[in-house]
Order: C-alpha cells, then sequence, then structure tokens
C-alpha cells in the first residue's frame, strides 16, 4: 500500500489540532464556563473569514452546491454547536461533556432507523447499547456532584436547583446528539447529489450562520466583558526594551479558534483520505486521549464507574465500526501479498 502523505498529515493535525483546542476550551472554561456563544461565535467567525479569502476569493469562486441546499445544513450545524458550547453554562463538567459527544453512533442508529428505515445487525445494536449504558452510567455518576459553575459577576439567584440547570444541560447535549445525527444524514444526501466539496461546504456553514449571533449579541458582549477584565499576561517583545500585555482568556481564545480550524479542516481531509475504519479509528482514539488529558492535567474528578461507562462507550464505538474483524482483514491480506497470492475482489472491496 502506498504512504499517503497527506492522510498521514491529516492524522497529526487531527489529534494535535483537536486535542489542543480541547485543553484551550477547558482553561476557557475554568475562567468562564458560560463563555459558549462566544467561543462559538469566534469560532465561525475565523472559520468563515479563513474561507472568504482562500476558498471562496471574496465570493468570485461560484459554489458548487446551491445555496437552498446550504439552508438546511447550515441551521442544523450552527444549532448543533450553538447547543453543545452553551451548556458548560449548565454545570457541565469537561469529562461528561466529552463521553457525552462520543455516542454519536447511538444517535445516528437511532436517525437511520427512523428517517432511512435502516435495519442493524445484532452487533450494531449490542455496540449502541453498550455506547448507551456506558453514556447512562456517566450521566448518573456526575448527577452526584452538580456545582453552580456560573461566572461571579453573572450569578443570579433562582429558585431552581443546580440539578435542575444540570438537567437543562445535559438535555442541551443530547438535543445536540440527535441534531448532529440527523446533519450527517442530510449532507450524505446533498453531497450525493452534488459531490464533495469539503472546503466549500466548511466555508458556508460557517459563513450563513453569523447573521444568526446578533439574537446573542447581549450574551456574547457580557462575555467578551469578562474576557477583557480577565488576568493579564505580559510578553516581552525581542530587541525591544517593552512587553506586551494582553488579558490571558484573549490568547485562550485565540488559541482555542486557530486549533479548532487546524481540527475541523483535518478532519475533513481525513475522510476524503482515507477509509471509515480509518477515521473512526483516528477520532476514536482522539477522543481518548483528549478525555485522559482532561481527567490527569485538569484533575477533574473521575470515579471507576465514570471509567466503566468510558470504556463502554469506546469500545461500543469500536465494535460498532468492526475494526478488529477489518483489521484482521488487512493482515491477512498483506500476509497473502507476501506468498504473491492476489486478494479476490471482495477482500479488497472491504478495505
Amino acid at each position: 500500500m502506498a504512504f499517503n502523505l497527506k492522510a498521514c498529515l491529516a492524522m497529526i493535525c487531527v489529534f494535535l489540532g483537536c486535542c489542543s483546542n480541547v485543553v484551550f476550551l477547558e482553561l476557557i472554561i475554568k475562567i468562564d464556563p458560560g463563555a459558549g456563544n462566544l467561543i462559538t461565535f469566534l469560532q465561525f467567525l475565523f472559520i468563515a473569514l479563513e474561507g472568504l479569502i482562500f476558498t471562496s476569493k471574496f465570493f468570485t469562486v461560484k459554489p458548487k452546491i446551491a445555496m437552498k441546499d446550504y439552508v438546511m445544513l447550515v441551521v442544523l450545524f450552527f444549532g448543533a454547536n450553538v447547543c453543545n458550547n452553551y451548556a458548560f453554562n449548565f454545570n457541565i463538567p469537561m469529562p461528561l461533556h466529552m463521553i457525552f459527544r462520543s455516542g454519536s453512533l447511538m444517535a445516528n442508529m437511532i436517525m437511520g432507523i427512523i428517517l432511512l428505515k435502516k435495519r442493524y445487525n445484532l452487533r450494531q445494536y449490542s455496540s449502541v447499547g453498550m455506547i448507551t449504558a456506558g453514556i447512562i452510567l456517566c450521566t448518573l455518576m456526575s448527577s452526584g456532584d452538580v456545582k453552580d459553575n456560573t461566572h461571579h459577576s453573572l450569578k443570579v439567584e433562582t429558585s431552581f436547583s443546580d440539578s435542575f440547570w444540570w438537567c437543562v444541560g445535559i438535555a442541551l447535549l443530547a438535543i445536540a446528539l440527535l441534531v448532529t445525527a440527523y446533519m450527517g444524514i442530510y449532507q450524505e444526501v446533498i453531497f450525493k447529489r452534488h459531490g464533495k466539496h469539503p472546503n466549500e461546504a466548511l466555508f458556508y456553514t460557517h459563513m450563513l450562520p453569523l447573521p444568526g449571533f446578533l439574537v446573542m449579541a447581549s450574551n456574547i458582549a457580557q462575555h467578551w466583558s469578562i474576557a477583557v477584565a480577565s488576568e493579564s499576561v505580559s510578553l516581552p517583545v525581542p530587541g525591544l526594551n517593552w512587553s506586551l500585555s494582553f488579558p490571558l482568556m484573549f490568547f485562550y481564545l485565540l488559541c482555542n479558534v486557530i486549533t479548532q480550524y487546524v481540527c475541523i479542516s483535518s478532519v475533513y481531509v481525513l475522510t476524503t483520505e482515507c477509509a471509515s475504519l480509518t477515521v473512526t479509528l483516528v477520532v476514536t482514539l482522539r477522543k481518548f486521549v483528549s478525555l485522559l488529558f482532561s481527567i490527569i492535567y485538569f484533575r477533574n474528578p473521575f470515579t471507576l464507574s465514570h471509567w466503566l461507562g468510558t470504556v463502554l462507550v469506546f469500545f461500543g464505538t469500536i465494535l460498532f465500526a468492526d475494526v478488529l474483524n477489518q483489521l484482521l482483514d488487512v493482515y491477512r491480506i498483506r500476509c497473502q501479498r507476501r506468498f504473491d497470492t492476489a486478494p479476490t475482489s471482495a477482500e479488497y472491496s472491504r478495505l
């Protein structure tokens, strides 16, 4: 098999970009847990500006996919991102957030059964059952230690308990999970109709929703003020006798936005260069590494029950993708090549 440098670089960038993005996200959340809308807006703005310059070339390149086909995709993408990031405002810890988002296969199966009338085999149903059990277990364990994490400048007294707002956060994550699954199905339909245009899709799905942030303008302004008022850091300027001072949260936001672009663009490249098996393995391993780093470095509480739930989620994902059988097929075909025995076309099709 020929060495694919582009795919290899994409894998490295997925790990570097996505893992470091989670780190900077958690650093931001530690300062201001309610900054979800600000984070989402800055990510969309950065990726839209990059696409405007390099993909659309200031709208001089005609899109391959019609704008009317992008409308539903944009609404779904915008809604899922806002729900995911806004959930931090409702006492959701980072490890639970990552585990919950790892349940995408469960949501995809539900949407496949409802919308596409798909049928799955026993292995797939079993794997999704494991994922569901793992998420439920981690959710129940996290419900016992719910704390109000709202920034001190925005705390308000309400008649609802912290546990109620935590349930709202869980509901937002569940909605985002289902919306993302439906978006994947809708995206498949669009790509089958018009072909795959990942850079164009990346640009328009981030550019078109920007007016929607006007609805959240006051919330974004509030959290921008918190970012401005955060602890200042100074960096010496080489060759000069003065230093550059700026709020620490600005640095975290900038790094989060850049790493988010590296992460999402690398995943797009990976899906066009590699088989779904490879993509599943890389993304699953990346999520697990991010989770481990979050637990160890940020010392997030994680019990034995949390670990059991995590193992169920990630092993269920591997089982659903039938990774073990496909790896055995790859090994068997390579052994056949070594003995100059050509594999059948059916064997190739499984890779």
